[in-house]
């Protein structure tokens, strides 16, 4: 076990990439102690992506870049200076509300801030906004990304945790309106500390337009319930009802209807049953085309093949960071350092409240140093059967493990949102580092709540059937 572990330390203190470091040190641990043939390297990397589940990977990071190049970062940031610009601090709630619906479309925290957060923080600072506000508000905010489904930490804890993908995008709802507020209070705090006025004059026209495209795309499921009610099928409802909304859509020209509506295709699809997670990624690729090359016109066939390389490299990365991950998850368990592991979180309680704690403290401690998807793959096989046999849902741990590893993503040594938002800021690593400090308060107080609330986020699952 020290073997393994302390020669992927070793390994990640000199510098080398997590994905090689998990791969090295699974290598030297095999050549070593002679307990595998080399090929089983190999064979463990194809099985650790030989998932279905994964195939939402590529297609989610496609739907997201395509977003981003279709046009609707600035329709979504239209829609929420006309819902929030008026309010005192207004570019920092517009900064919020942004981020909750791309997260919608997006499912990462770091296609949030390279994406509206280059929009963002020129704004803000445009507006007399110090930079270090700036930064901070939308590091916090991005963290939204990977709670509000979509979600690739989701997806890739489902196939591990062997729990319904589905729940687990349901149960990020609640969670994510609860730090979308406790974001938007501490904006207000801010605001009223510093005494800043708004930056958007307050309009009853633009406040009721942009509150008209929430009640359209809310008719939506409405209009399906109805149609179903009165015995059409429910995939007739369903056209008919997304017919009549790109319809009045195209008559208006709402700003964010469209962008608005990913989430509800998506959770609505299946919560219902008409696709999977995975098929679900599809339907979010097919979607984001359609916004781009019919209904806004914005993508080219040159944006759409950059769109489609820079998913290719990212799947890429991503992909390799989970099969060393699973040589190295293997590794453990097979050596039994996990259960020895396990067995050294248990004795030191058997209160699953103090576990939620000490766990808490170990994801937050490996969040720092290991990327999301590798911290995923490696604690799952050690720390779900603690959960499983304290009797936690394991739903509720999905979640609790994906926030503490976004709260991970904004800090040094190997935070990828800081780095990001340092490089679109032009801001030094520890400049943005102080900058993002006073909103852990928020993401610490949402991630208590979510920790010893499990209701906020088993409840939503359960009315739908999926929890347990």
């Amino acid at each position: 076990m020290w073997l393994l572990i302390g020669s992927f330390l070793g390994l990640m203190l000199i510098g080398v990439p997590v994905a090689l470091a998990l791969a090295g040190a699974s290598l030297l641990y095999i050549l070593v102690t002679g307990t595998a043939p080399d090929v089983v390297i190999a064979q463990r990397m194809i099985a650790g992506v030989e998932s279905f589940p994964l195939l939402a990977v590529p297609f989610f990071i496609l739907a997201g870049n395509l977003m981003n190049i279709a046009g609707v970062t600035g329709r979504i940031y239209a829609f929420a200076v006309a819902l929030v610009g008026w309010m005192r601090g207004g570019l920092g709630q517009v900064n919020i509300i942004g981020s909750v619906i791309f997260s919608g479309m997006s499912g990462t925290a770091i296609a949030d801030a390279a994406g509206l957060g280059t929009i963002e923080i020129k704004a803000m600072k445009d507006h007399g906004y110090s930079t270090e506000f700036s930064v901070g508000v939308t590091a916090a905010s991005a963290t939204l990304g990977p709670i509000i489904p979509p979600s690739l930490p989701f997806v890739i804890y489902g196939m591990l945790a062997n729990v319904s993908i589905g729940a687990l995008f349901l149960g990020g709802l609640i969670p994510g309106a609860v730090m979308t507020l406790l974001m938007m209070g501490t904006v207000a705090y801010f605001a009223r500390r510093n005494n800043w006025g708004s930056d958007a004059k307050f309009s009853w026209r633009q406040l009721g337009g942009a509150a008209l495209e929430v009640a359209v795309v809310a008719c939506f499921p409405l209009g399906v319930y109805v149609l179903t009610a009165l015995g059409l099928s429910s995939n007739a409802a369903v056209l008919i009802a997304l017919a009549v909304l790109i319809a009045a859509d195209w008559y208006f020209d709402f700003s964010a209807v469209m962008a608005l509506m990913t989430p509800v295709i998506l959770i609505g699809g299946m919560t219902l049953g008409w696709f999977t997670p995975t098929e679900a990624a599809v339907a979010a690729v097919i979607w984001s085309l359609f916004l781009g090359l019919v209904r806004y016109r914005s993508m080219t066939m040159r944006t759409l093949a950059k769109a489609t390389f820079d998913t290719i490299e990212t799947t890429a990365s991503v992909l390799f960071i989970v099969t060393a991950a699973s040589i190295f998850a293997w590794l453990l368990t097979a050596s039994q350092a996990a259960q020895a592991l396990s067995d050294a979180i248990l004795s030191l309680t058997d209160n699953k409240w103090v576990f939620l704690l000490l766990a808490n403290l170990l994801i937050l401690f490996v969040g720092c140093f290991i990327d999301t998807i590798a911290a995923i793959t490696i604690l799952v096989p050690i720390l779900l059967p603690i959960v499983l046999k304290l009797g936690i849902d394991p739903i509720h741990f999905g979640l609790v493990m994906t926030l503490n590893l976004m709260i991970g993503l904004l800090h040094p040594p190997l935070g990828m949102v800081l780095f990001v938002l340092a490089r679109v800021a032009k801001l030094s690593v520890e400049r943005t580092t102080i900058a993002i400090l006073p909103w852990l308060v928020p993401l610490m107080l949402a991630l208590i709540a979510i920790t010893y609330i499990p209701e906020l986020t088993l409840w939503l699952p359960r009315m739908a059937g999926m929890g347990r």
